[in-house]
């Protein structure tokens, strides 16, 4: 197994044992708070990359190209204010 698949199987161990022999009124706040926590990381690093991309001089289809998304995702990516509450959820 190369590392960083790894580094995935960790993580994914280590959510099972945050809620572990919860109830699961508990398991599912607990993993809501985790859901939203990890979900704004991922999106704040993911839009740190291609804001880097942008800047290195590759044109949106070229990085929608190389990351597998297309290029409206590329647009929204580089849009999404990481600092915005997400739709649904109370601040």
């Amino acid at each position: 197994m190369d590392d960083r698949a790894e580094e995935v199987r960790r993580v994914l161990e280590a959510i099972d044992a945050v809620t572990e022999g919860e109830p699961p009124e508990a398991r599912a706040k607990r993993l809501t708070e985790l859901l939203k926590s990890v979900g704004e990381k991922v999106r704040k690093e993911r839009r740190d990359a291609v804001l880097e991309m942008v800047e290195r001089g590759l044109s949106y289809r070229q990085i929608a190209d190389q990351i597998g998304v297309s290029f409206g995702r590329v647009r929204q990516i580089i849009a999404d204010d990481p600092n915005k509450a997400t739709e649904g959820e109370r601040p």
